[in-house]
């Protein structure tokens, strides 16, 4: 019998981890060993060494700032001093709102943080994830991931690199008519990201699939504005193997991360609002064929110095597409408030 567990959520699983073990979780927080370079592996949420109501899984994020950081590594407490930071920006989220706290988070994520860590205290770049070498850091993907703050939920799919929680996704049963991605996106969007907003501080999108559509959104983006992650050619996906394809290409550690580093843009709207934008399938695809070219054509006149400008180019094409589609939307927190939800 088909559920959420054992077909949409199992098919992302171990279309991103083809290795998954099946055996059931032990309860006892696995080694952090093997990984495999620049790929998910697949760790039972209750085998993560986290308490429910920590949002970041803290024994990877402390060894990945040992790893990445020399300065935290010659002493490795002040990897705390650096958590403490982090946390700090996961209570600000009550007094500061989501998006601002995601975009502080963001700023860390991106490496434009630093600390004292130098000498006579000089300032130094805190990294949490290596974006240059991307195989330098632990891509985790899992399931059922409980966090308990004033309320307790539990998500479907987790996807956490160097024990951040970067992407979170839901499964819906594919043998419903009446449940479709929209109402796991529901959930995302109206319950999740204002009852557990810590959550989705660290957050760069989410992502919502009933096995036969696959939609995608950043933080507080109304429900209409979730796209698929295809190319718009192939038409809307309708089966399974098209969710396994989509997922294998947008949840890429590689495509993850530039969605991250080159492809989120924070404005102001026009009512003064603080607003997250993502790219679309077609603004990443095509600025990024746009890079390769360059590379592979003329790296060698200095056209490489252009290379940051087609990224601002591409970064306001993101809000430029956001921005007009957000002011149609006429500044609804979701669509579910023009759309009766389907029990």
């Amino acid at each position: 019998m088909f559920n959420e567990a054992n077909a949409v959520e199992a098919l992302v699983l171990d279309t991103l981890d083809p290795k998954r073990p099946k055996q059931p979780a032990t309860g006892v927080a696995a080694p952090r060993t093997p990984f495999y370079a620049g790929d998910w592996v697949y760790v039972p949420a209750l085998e993560l060494g986290r308490a429910p109501g920590d949002v970041l899984v803290e024994p990877e994020l402390r060894e990945a700032l040992i790893r990445l950081n020399p300065e935290i590594a010659e002493r490795p407490d002040r990897a705390d001093e650096v958590i403490y930071k982090l946390r700090a920006i996961l209570l600000s989220v009550g007094n500061d709102g989501l998006v601002r706290a995601n975009e502080e988070f963001a700023a860390w994520l991106k490496g434009e943080r630093s600390m004292p860590f130098g000498p006579n205290n000089e300032h130094r770049t805190v990294h949490l994830i290596d974006l240059d070498d991307i195989k330098r850091n632990h891509f985790i993907a899992t399931n059922q991931y409980t966090y308990k703050a004033n309320v307790e939920r539990r998500f479907d799919i987790v996807l956490l690199v160097n024990g951040i929680p970067l992407v979170i996704g839901e499964a819906k049963t594919p043998v419903r008519p009446a449940v479709t991605w929209f109402d796991g996106a529901h959930q995302i969007n109206v319950d999740y990201e204002n009852n557990v907003p810590q959550m989705f501080v660290p957050n760069v999108f989410s992502f919502a699939t009933d096995g036969k559509e696959y939609k995608f959104g950043s933080i507080k983006m109304p429900l209409e504005l979730w796209a698929p992650w295809r190319d718009a050619a192939l038409g809307e996906a309708s089966r399974l193997p098209d969710v396994r394809t989509t997922v294998s290409e947008q949840l890429k550690p590689e495509v993850v991360l530039g969605i991250l580093r080159h492809f989120t843009v924070y404005a102001t709207d026009k009512k003064h609002r603080k607003i997250k934008m993502i790219c679309r399938y077609q603004q990443y695809y095509t600025t990024n064929q746009i890079v390769d070219r360059v590379m592979a054509g003329s790296y060698s006149q200095g056209a490489h110095l252009a290379l940051p400008g087609i990224r601002q180019v591409a970064a306001h094409g993101v809000r430029r597409t956001e921005a007009a589609a957000a002011s149609r939307a006429e500044g609804a927190d979701s669509a579910d408030r023009r759309r009766p939800h389907r029990p």
